[in-house]
């Protein structure tokens, strides 16, 4: 099945994995590279901080923290339900919350890191709560053909939303280097189902889209001992419809210039925007409203479109507060720039 839906222009060298012994810390193990040193990877030099290591750092923002308001809940009826195919050259966005969006073009139906259960946590009674439900209901969504997943912390790669997913639809996967083995250990897809990509690879599929995995800079793991042990990344879709771009969780870096540079014509990209505060901890890993307004113009992108706010309360922005700060910085501008902020169940037509 893989074959015939999603076929690599450029496949990274086989991974040895030890699912049968540690289904929940696969191991990647692949040639040394400027992001990966053999057993880890990590961020490039790139002229801005590094990432804060170990329990001192995690101690002192616990210690120093001052979080902004959030609702406990916020309570919004569901969007309108998608169509279920677009084509004729159209692109369609549908919103669903914090990172999870439904793209729609060339007839295909695309998810992004998506995530409808309660907590972005390995538990059901711990971890970040929503204090939003999500924009559509899983029921309202569209046959699934494609789902992209940007790296594997909880509030991207939700495990029983994967489950569902697959369930019902058995769609195909792009994932970063590691990640086909949680999906393949939790029994969520198969091989075939499954491509693997390193940065700037790129896979055809269904004969109508290609997929490129792009440089992100963030880090993985989900538990105290896979750190890094798998990539990271964004995507650049592209179609016949125009190029699209999904930057997943990142922070601010040279990586958007690089971008552009290969991808010239991005006709809509989506940029994350919350979870910044506070900086000298969260900017290693997490891009502010005014920086997503520079990588909106670094990356050239006729329509931005805000994603990573608004649902989970990660760090010590307020709810409101992305937004808020993403429009300060758009009037700052003198130019005018499309840069949408939806809610919640929102779907629109890119232009």
């Amino acid at each position: 099945m893989f074959a015939s839906r999603l076929r690599p222009a450029m496949r990274p060298a086989a991974p040895r994995r030890n699912n049968a012994t540690q289904p929940e810390m696969p191991l990647y193990s692949g040639p040394v590279s400027d992001h990966f040193d053999g057993q880890h990877f990590f961020n490039p030099p790139d002229g801005v901080p590094a990432m804060p290591h170990g329990g001192a750092s995690v101690l002192k923002w616990l210690l120093t923290r001052r979080p902004a308001s959030w609702r406990k809940w916020i309570d919004a009826p569901p969007g309108p339900t998608p169509p279920e195919r677009v084509n004729d050259g159209k692109i369609r966005v549908t919103f669903v919350g914090h990172s999870t969006l439904l793209i729609q073009l060339e007839g295909l139906n695309i998810l992004c890191d998506p995530i409808w259960s309660h907590r972005a946590s390995p538990l059901s009674w711990i971890g970040p709560p929503r204090h939003r439900a999500p924009g559509i209901h899983f029921d309202q969504l569209p046959t699934i053909d494609l789902v992209l997943q940007s790296h594997d912390h909880y509030d991207h790669f939700d495990l029983p939303t994967l489950r569902r997913i697959a369930a019902r639809w058995q769609p195909a996967f792009a994932v970063p280097l590691g990640v086909s083995a949680r999906l393949i250990a939790n029994r969520i897809a198969q091989d075939s189902q499954i491509q693997e990509m390193d940065w700037w690879q790129s896979a055809d599929a269904f004969d109508k889209i290609r997929v490129t995995a792009v440089p992100a800079r963030h880090f993985s793991g989900r538990s105290l001992t896979d750190r890094n042990k798998t990539l990271w990344c964004g995507y650049v879709i592209e179609s016949a419809s125009g190029t699209v771009y999904f930057a997943g969780d990142t922070a601010y870096g040279s990586h958007f210039a690089a971008i552009r540079e290969r991808f010239p014509e991005i006709r809509l990209a989506f940029l994350p925007i919350g979870a910044y505060r506070p900086q000298w901890f969260m900017g290693p890993v997490h891009i502010s409203p005014q920086d997503a307004v520079r990588a909106h113009k670094e990356v050239g992108a006729a329509t931005s479109i805000a994603i990573h706010h608004g649902t989970f309360r990660l760090a010590d922005d307020g709810e409101r507060e992305p937004t808020i700060e993403l429009q300060r910085a758009l009037d700052r501008e003198k130019s005018a720039h499309r840069f949408w902020i939806l809610d919640a169940g929102e779907g629109r037509d890119i232009p």
